[in-house]
């Protein structure tokens, strides 16, 4: 499960983890919610001094405006995988992602589940970001990575 465009460190993180081994990945791209997470974005990025980000977390498109940008990060991910080497499909997910993500998990027969994703810290601090919710729910191995950022 990703929320932006997995970047080169992103993927060869990813693809590498395993070592040599042949991987194949069912991308989950989750775009950006409704204001209700403006202010819980805001005070992540004030808490690891990225004040500028704070400040634009209003201007970034949500809710079915993200649709687009998240269909665009997908296949930008989807086609970066598969250049290093990995089987790779993926779909946009908004409506009850844990759901999708169970079902994803039980259909593929997967191993672990990934989630890569920014620190969330008011999230993670109250155990209501993606991967903690995910260890409640899949059944599997639950990897929580941060993503790359510059």
């Amino acid at each position: 499960m990703i929320e932006k465009p997995l970047t080169p460190e992103d993927v060869e993180f990813v693809t590498t983890l395993h070592g040599e081994e042949q991987i194949s990945f069912v991308v989950l791209m989750q775009p950006r919610s409704d204001q209700a997470d403006v202010l819980l974005r805001a005070i992540d990025d004030v808490a690891i001094g990225e004040l500028r980000e704070a400040v634009r977390e209003g201007d970034q498109p949500e809710g079915k405006e993200a649709r687009e940008p998240a269909e665009m990060a997908l296949e930008y991910s989807l086609r970066e995988l598969r250049e290093a080497g990995s089987e790779a499909v993926g779909q946009v997910v908004e409506d009850h992602p844990l759901d999708k993500l169970k079902t994803v998990v039980d259909d593929s027969g997967a191993d672990e589940v990934i989630v890569l994703t920014a620190p969330h810290y008011v999230e993670e601090f109250f155990h209501r970001d993606w991967a903690s919710r995910a260890r409640h729910k899949v059944g599997v191995p639950v990897l929580k990575l941060f993503a790359h950022s510059e």
